[in-house]
């Protein structure tokens, strides 16, 4: 990243600590005491000779710890570990000498390791106060008018604080506190305000005992300038790696502009000082930590700044977040309704783009200003080609590289009836002996209400908003088959389709059978044939003996034992198959008693956060529950590993008093309960004060500030979230007077709603819990709908119903007036809509009324707050305003909208049209706020119109219409001349008249404005013509102006408008151009034409030459022809012009044009000379080119000479070689040998 930083001297640093710490203020942050840095004074028990006894006292600022470390000189002195945990422990010097003088500080244990470091104190030589350290503190922001707090502390308590200012003797201000700290205000910060400040100390009964000077501390007023705007190039969201510029840019040249993130305001705190009114902040690679909310301002030589701008927020980010698409009213939609897709996420200034599955283009786009205002895709009428799966993308209007991320999709359903729900049985579909089973009806969307359907009897029918439905089979009636159904709350009068049947069973059914049950019987009704045929067999045996007279004792014996055996055998097949076949039967056996005890993390204050814990001696235990009082359950908890469970109680309060016991609960039995455990409350003082300084209803990012207050002065503050503690203040920071503490967030998040309390105590007594606050953070769900019943404007005294529909079930509502800072009602319903009711209305309860929903369960989230409403109480409708677009004067053929529109929202609107008894008629908050087009103008629409409300609800409220507009429809009749006197151009101050000159007597004219919706002025002479008088004009009278006239009685034409006239307003007319033809330098023997244009008609130019007095041409059409003769042509001309009527009042200047070209004595010269050189070579030339004819001429000549003379010179040299070759034979003449000789040699050339 480019960037500069600010320098380094002193002065400087010191006044951008104090300037970062002004911005930090104005944000909502502070940065005066960390939370977990300890405080570090002295105490000695000679006033008036503190060094001869000293002890250092260290406390812990919101928790207690159980080691405590005191250093000396950035090395460990001593530590303390004390017998138990406490919130400050004491350190003993004794005398003070020059071997234990030095720098010290403390820390405190924390379950992460040691905290911060106390702030330093220095204890000097004997005789010295310890000097004081010097910090600021703001209550709001440190622009002007705002208050700031000056802090210093003493060390010693009971000491006289002395505020200095530079250049003043006696100090400005002093205090006597009770603690360490004192707290200087400066209320209505301005500029005189500013310099240099210190503070010293000295003993309350030894007045000429004085500390050394603190430390001085310069304060600076900021927001002295205007506000700058900052921007990001290419965009504000972009991929790691690629490069950002944010541009900071204000009204005022020459400033420093300096550009802040607000993560990290200590070490990105950059400066530059362009030349321009605008300084660029470049990233040159991005990274993830770059990051965040940015910020910028600019200040001037004096560290005077500006305003901050507003905040921009940078996303680094490869992988674009998820989107969530949520159809309102609902997913299942009946064909012809409506439909709105919310797209929504968590990126924010990007458009939105709408998908379908199978289509490659989007639907639906929406830009960054439609993103911004919530608006969301609509499907009209829709039909079964509208139905299949939605998904929404991001749409970036600039290039980068960050990857599209798998979305969220949304299934329309479009039906005649709602698609069948799905029917479940919870544990089985078959019925166990004295179980019940649950049917469970569901479907993916909200509904408003399911129905149980029985088939074997027609009359049986449940209804449940859960879709639970509990069935028991009592005397075998729970058998059968079950079909469900639903109905949405927006088609509450269609039911849907049935389920799939869904069919129970069980033991007491009619025709029920089973194989155990089957073959149970068959064993059983065997085993008594056996019996019986058994019994048969031994009175058989002892009929035959007595018969036969048999007296054997074997015989009789043999049968009684065979007799015993099988009775023994049937008994036990009978035990063993009913032990068998019949369900199985646990012994159980008591369970013991478990234990009950309370623990505490606070020993000092065990009342502050209280947890009562329940452990039993079985190891099979799987659930506890705590009783109070013995009326009921109040909690159940799982068992742990240990066998125990917890249950937290938080602060004791009066609601906590009483007898607990607990019981260990197991798979089918309850142990008894446990001793009783008695909690007795204590004194306590009354319930503090709580509230938030602004609405408890916040956006993310907002600033929040919870107030506890109480009349007891010099108490600490706990702030509780959802019975959680989770921060606390100390009473040595409070201001004298009522005790009060201010908890901040500084920028608050989606998991920081919830319930806030707050409670105060010393270290004997604690109060009450105050009042919950509920805070809500909206924009996380739809926005929803507020109505009025019976309509938005209500008489004195009678009722009115606000109607909040969301677009969830199950939600928590809050409604909110304009003005209030608590919303005026809550309600939690398990549909998802409410209604407030304001009872008996009076005048304070007019204005703007919006409400919100949100969830209980996790940490408030809410939604976007709907759309304001006005309530009115008063007997009268307010009168609403008509107008027409573009315009009252319309040509014929045209369009245009007359727009009837007042302060009440969702009501019809009736337009009234003079001497016609019909109106036309508008329904609905639907109708485009009022709006009445008129198509294809004609002369028939000629009139004067009015309108009024037109509720469409009964009420008594009286109705009073609104102005009267007249619509004139022009092009029906000759058009007329528009004239202005004294002339178009008019200094300010001036009187100026309009005439308008028509061609009909008796006629209404019309002045009209070009930009101007109403005509400016209508009159009704007696004649043709028309004066439009307009006194001491003004620069915002200057434009174009046209003129109409009409017949207000039949046939109501009016005219064509009239040539368009331009009106000035100046004490000179504007500058005109100036211009060269063909260029702005000279050519040889060639002129320039001069073109001087305006933009009036009718005037007169004159061409002015630098280094002239007197000005060189006049022309009436603007054209100067100049030449350069001996150079007198070139240089700067400008030029201006007069209107011929007015030949007093001459133009502006034209800007100067330069004519460049050769001029002067010089310049003849050289061309004379390039003359005499061009003709030397032009002769030189020509005389080589004849030398060169000449001598191409004498060419062939001397090519034939040369030509024989080699021929010769060859003949010659052969005879020589055939005299050589045959030395017998005679030599003969040259001409001979050349005739007998054919052989013919190549010529070299």
């Amino acid at each position: 990243m480019t960037l500069d930083w600010p320098g380094q001297r002193p002065t400087m640093l010191r006044t951008f600590t104090v300037l970062l710490f002004c911005i930090r203020l104005s944000l909502g942050m502070t940065s005066i005491v960390m939370q977990s840095q300890p405080e570090l004074w002295i105490e000695t028990n000679y006033p008036q000779a503190p060094w001869e006894n000293i002890t250092l006292w260290c406390k812990s600022p919101s928790r207690i710890s159980s080691k405590f470390l005191l250093l000396k000189d950035k090395t460990q002195m001593t530590w303390i570990r004390p017998s138990s945990k406490t919130f400050q422990v004491s350190f003993p010097l004794g005398a003070l000498t020059k071997y234990n003088a030095g720098l010290y500080r403390c820390c405190y244990w924390k379950e992460t390791g040691w905290s911060e470091p106390s702030k330093v104190l220095e204890l000097e030589a004997p005789g010295q106060l310890p000097k004081p350290i010097f910090w600021i503190q703001a209550e709001t922001s440190p622009l002007p008018g705002c208050n700031v707090n000056i802090l210093c502390h003493g060390w010693l308590q009971d000491l006289v604080f002395m505020l200095f200012k530079e250049g003043y003797a006696e100090p400005v201000d002093y205090q006597i506190p009770t603690g360490t700290v004192a707290i200087f205000s400066i209320a209505n910060m301005t500029p005189e305000s500013e310099g240099v400040y210190i503070c010293r100390t000295h003993i309350q009964m030894l007045p000429t005992l004085w500390s050394e000077p603190s430390n001085p501390l310069k304060l600076i007023v900021a927001g002295l300038y205007p506000k700058p705007t900052l921007t990001a190039y290419p965009g504000p969201i972009m991929a790691p790696g690629e490069s950002l510029s944010l541009r900071c840019q204000g009204p005022i040249y020459g400033m420093t502009f300096a550009l802040i993130r607000l993560e990290d305001l200590d070490k990105s705190f950059y400066r530059k000082r362009p030349i321009k009114n605008e300084a660029y902040f470049f990233f040159r690679a991005l990274k993830i930590h770059d990051a965040g909310h940015y910020l910028c301002f600019y200040y001037d030589g004096s560290y005077r700044g500006s305003l901050l701008s507003d905040i921009l927020k940078i996303w680094v980010t490869d992988t674009f977040p998820k989107t969530w698409l949520l159809a309102q009213p609902s997913p299942v939609v009946q064909m012809g309704q409506n439909v709105s897709l919310w797209c929504q996420g968590p990126v924010d200034g990007v458009g939105l783009a709408l998908y379908k599955k199978g289509e490659d283009k989007p639907l639906q786009l929406l830009d960054t200003a439609s993103t911004d205002d919530d608006e969301s895709f609509f499907l009209n009428n829709v039909t079964y080609s509208d139905a299949g799966i939605y998904s929404c993308l991001y749409l970036l209007s600039w290039k980068t590289s960050i990857r599209m991320t798998s979305h969220n999709t949304m299934e329309l359903v479009v039906v005649d009836k709602p698609p069948k729900p799905s029917l479940s049985a919870w544990p089985s579909t078959v019925f166990k002996l004295g179980k019940a089973i649950t049917l469970q009806c569901r479907v993916p969307h909200p509904v408003l209400e399911f129905s149980l359907e029985w088939e074997e009897r027609a009359t049986f029918q449940k209804f449940s908003v859960d879709g639970d439905f509990i069935i028991s089979n009592a005397e075998g009636k729970g058998t059968g088959t079950y079909s469900c159904s639903y109905r949405i709350e927006a088609h509450p009068n269609i039911w849907s389709y049935r389920s799939e049947p869904l069919r129970l069973m069980g033991p007491a059914a009619t025709g029920f059978l089973t194989w155990n049950y089957v073959l149970n019987e068959a064993i059983r009704l065997s085993l008594f044939m056996q019996l019986v045929a058994l019994l048969l067999v031994v009175l058989w045996i002892r009929w035959k003996c007595r018969r036969l007279r048999i007296r054997e004792a074997w015989l009789l014996g043999t049968a009684q034992g065979v007799t015993m055996l099988f009775i023994v055998t049937v008994l036990f097949c009978c035990g063993l198959c009913n032990g068998v076949l019949t369900e199985e039967t646990e012994i159980i056996m008591p369970t013991p008693k478990p234990e009950l005890w309370a623990e505490t993390n606070f020993p000092l204050a065990p009342w502050k956060n209280l947890t009562l814990w329940c452990r039993s001696p079985s190891g099979s235990t799987k659930e506890f529950v705590l009783l109070k009082d013995g009326t009921g359950w109040i909690a159940t908890r799982p068992a742990s590993e240990q066998v125990r469970a917890a249950f937290p109680l938080g602060a004791l309060t009066q609601s906590h008093t009483g007898s607990y016991h607990c019981h260990s609960w197991e798979e089918m039995a309850v142990s008894e309960p446990s001793e009783a455990l008695e909690l007795v409350g204590t004194e306590m003082y009354p319930k503090p004060f709580f509230k938030t300084w602004a609405s408890p209803v916040v956006t993310p990012g907002a600033r929040v500030t919870f107030n506890c207050s109480t009349p007891h002065q010099h108490m600490s503050f706990i702030l509780y979230k959802d019975g959680s503690e989770i921060a606390s203040s100390d009473s040595s920071w409070a201001s004298p007077g009522a005790s009060a503490a201010h908890f901040l967030i500084i920028s608050v998040g989606a998991g920081d709603g919830g319930n806030y309390s707050c409670r105060y105590y010393d270290f004997a007594i604690w109060s009450e819990p105050s009042d919950p606050v509920e805070l809500v953070v909206t924009e996380y769900y739809p926005q929803p709908t507020l109505l009025a019943q019976p309509g938005p404007v209500v008489l004195p005294g009678k009722n009115v119903t606000l109607r909040c529909q969301g677009a969830f079930p199950g939600m928590r509502f809050a409604l909110l007036q304009e003005g209030n800072q608590v919303p005026l009602q809550f309600q939690s319903t398990s549909g998802n809509s409410a209604d407030f009711l304001l009872h008996t209305v009076g005048a304070e309860d007019s204005g703007n009324y919006s409400c919100v929903y949100y969830e209980t369960t996790m940490s408030n989230r809410g939604s976007h707050l709907s759309k304001p409403i006005m309530i009115w109480v008063t007997d009268t409708f307010p009168k609403p305003w008509l107008f027409a677009e573009p315009s009252s004067v319309v040509p014929v053929g045209k369009n245009v909208t007359l727009w009837c529109q007042g302060p009440v929202r969702g009501v019809g609107y009736i337009l009234h049209k003079e001497r016609e008894a019909t109106s036309v008629q508008l329904w609905g908050s639907t109708s485009n706020d009022g709006a009445f087009p008129i198509t294809n103008i004609s002369g028939a629409s000629i009139g004067r119109y009015s309108c009024c409300y037109h509720p469409d609800w009964t009420s008594p409220i009286k109705i009073q219409p609104s102005n009267t507009l007249e619509l004139i429809v022009t092009g029906l009749l000759p058009k007329p001349s528009l004239l202005a006197q004294p002339g178009p151009i008019v200094a300010p101050g001036e009187n100026m008249t309009f005439q308008c000159q028509g061609e009909l007597p008796d006629s209404t004219f019309v002045l009209l404005k070009e930009g101007t919706q109403e005509p400016l002025e209508q009159q009704k002479p007696s004649g043709y013509r028309a004066d439009f008088w307009m006194p001491a004009v003004r620069g915002e009278d200057s434009g174009i102006y046209s003129c109409v006239y009409y017949l207000d009685s039949a046939p109501f034409a009016a005219s064509n408008h009239s040539d368009f006239l331009e009106i000035w307003v100046t004490d000179k007319p504007p500058k005109p151009s100036l211009s060269a033809w063909p260029s702005t330098m000279f050519k040889l023997g060639k002129d320039i034409t001069l073109q001087c244009r305006g933009p009036l008609p009718g005037v007169e130019f004159v061409l002015e030459h630098d280094g002239e007095e007197a000005p060189q041409q006049f022309s009436e059409d603007g054209d100067f022809v100049i030449n350069n003769v001996e150079g007198k042509g070139i240089g700067n001309y400008s030029c201006s012009y007069r209107l011929q009527a007015y030949p007093d009042i001459w133009s502006e200047p034209s800007d100067a044009l330069e004519l460049v070209g050769a001029a002067g004595p010089a310049a003849q010269e050289c061309t004379v000379g390039n003359i005499v050189r061009s003709s030397l070579i032009v002769v030189v030339v020509v005389a080589l080119g004849v030398v060169l004819a000449i001598e191409w001429k004498k060419w062939p000549r001397l090519r034939t000479r040369d030509s024989e003379t080699d021929g010769r010179d060859q003949t010659i040299a052969l005879e020589e070689c055939n005299q050589e070759g045959e030395p017998g034979t005679n030599t003969s003449s040259p001409s001979s040998v050349s005739q007998e000789t054919s052989v013919e040699l190549p010529v070299p050339i």
